[in-house]
């Protein structure tokens, strides 16, 4: 069973740094054209402010999804699904508080 939590939250990483990996914009080049100039105005009105703390959002949600699945699963993995599903409860407070404490 132990296999299987680690398994879960091993998972639950990996999409993490993938979706931390794909959220994340790549930068222009700075040499690629340095005649053009870019409006700074321009770049300021047409782009809206990024949400706070994406990657915990994401966190979140990944959170969500592995309780959903462990909730919705056939067998109790020897009584340990819902200890698991405790601790994601828990990992999820402990992020809602995190951005309740940023505000």
């Amino acid at each position: 069973m132990k296999y299987r939590i680690l398994t879960v939250l091993a998972l639950v990483a990996v999409a993490l740094a993938l979706t931390f990996a794909i959220s994340v914009p790549a930068a222009a080049p700075a040499a690629a054209a340095p005649h053009v100039a870019a409006p700074a105005t321009l770049a300021l009105t047409a782009t809206p402010s990024p949400e706070p703390h994406p990657e915990i959002h994401d966190a979140i949600e990944s959170l969500r999804h592995a309780r959903e699945h462990l909730q919705h699963a056939r067998h109790d993995f020897g009584g340990h699904r819902e200890e698991a599903i405790r601790a994601i409860d828990a990992a999820i407070r402990q992020l809602e508080i995190c951005l309740d404490y940023d505000k």
